[in-house]
């Protein structure tokens, strides 16, 4: 992970003032997805420096991404795009926040691209599965900026804005588009020299 460095991400994130910790209303929304919001939401209250395991498929699906293409995915998003929703890192990859169904279309969808092969494997958490969130307000540092699990772009809103499928794909395929342009060799040698 040489290109990519969590703190990098989270530096971007603060710079264009996204939150880096869940509100209360945040928080709710969180909770929300599981089938037992009290329960989730006292255990938060007893525990705000612990991570949660929460159901998806109802108020968010999530796509885990690799760093590095995760990050360029975010940089299509925040640059050329409509903004994200919430975005976590959780053991060196990124969790997208997305539409509940999106999880589901977005392998389908992106096989169909012409630059499906450039797209590092996606693992699409929809209905049925749950993903590892990361704290509310922070955790304990452990000294291992790569793995540590915290939010880029925090919950903030009871109803907070999620990509869809068709916003996923786009920036999927711009990034993996980008990517494949970057490693073309720097030097191109004359016929008949190498």
């Amino acid at each position: 992970m040489d290109e990519w460095h969590a703190v990098d991400i989270v530096t971007e994130a603060l710079r264009r003032q996204h939150t880096a910790y869940v509100t209360p209303e945040g928080a709710a929304w969180l909770a929300s997805a599981s089938a037992f919001p009290r329960s989730v939401e006292a255990l938060w209250s007893a525990r705000p420096t612990a991570p949660g395991v929460l159901p998806c498929g109802t108020a968010f699906d999530v796509v885990n991404a690799p760093a590095l293409f995760g990050r360029r995915v975010l940089e299509r998003l925040w640059g050329s795009g409509p903004g994200s929703g919430p975005v976590a890192v959780h053991r060196g990859r990124v969790l997208l926040f997305v539409a509940p169904g999106a999880a589901h279309r977005l392998p389908s969808l992106l096989a169909w691209e012409e630059w499906a092969a450039a797209v590092p494997p996606l693992l699409c958490h929809g209905a049925g599965d749950a993903v590892t969130v990361p704290p509310l307000y922070g955790a304990a540092p452990d000294g291992d900026c790569e793995t540590a699990s915290r939010w880029v772009v925090a919950p903030d809103t009871r109803h907070p804005w999620l990509p869809g499928v068709d916003v996923l794909l786009w920036a999927c395929v711009r990034a993996a588009r980008d990517a494949a342009r970057k490693q073309v060799p720097s030097q191109v040698s004359a016929p008949g020299t190498g």
